[in-house]
């Protein structure tokens, strides 16, 4: 069984305007198979023509594509027991 990945680089808020992208980011300790997953409050957010997901190594992003007012709230990132929000 492998050690769980845990967060090094927490999330941080971000502040952007109407139309424009919103970038999150955050690092983990280590590569791992195991499931990640954004949160835009408590709806769990997938890959598509709004929202990019992206993993290189250890680092995760979450780019929000032209976002609106209604996109404002609590991004959340969890692995495991893990989790960071911005």
């Amino acid at each position: 069984e492998e050690p769980a990945a845990t967060i090094v680089e927490r999330l941080k808020d971000v502040a952007t305007y109407e139309g424009e992208d919103a970038v999150f980011e955050c690092r983990l300790s280590r590569e791992t198979a195991q499931d990640a997953q954004w949160f835009l409050g408590d709806v769990p957010l997938q890959s598509n023509e709004m929202n990019e997901i992206r993993v290189q190594g250890t680092r995760h992003s979450l780019i929000l594509r032209k976002v609106t007012l209604e996109d404002c709230g609590s991004i959340s990132f969890k692995v495991g027991q893990h989790s960071s929000a911005a």
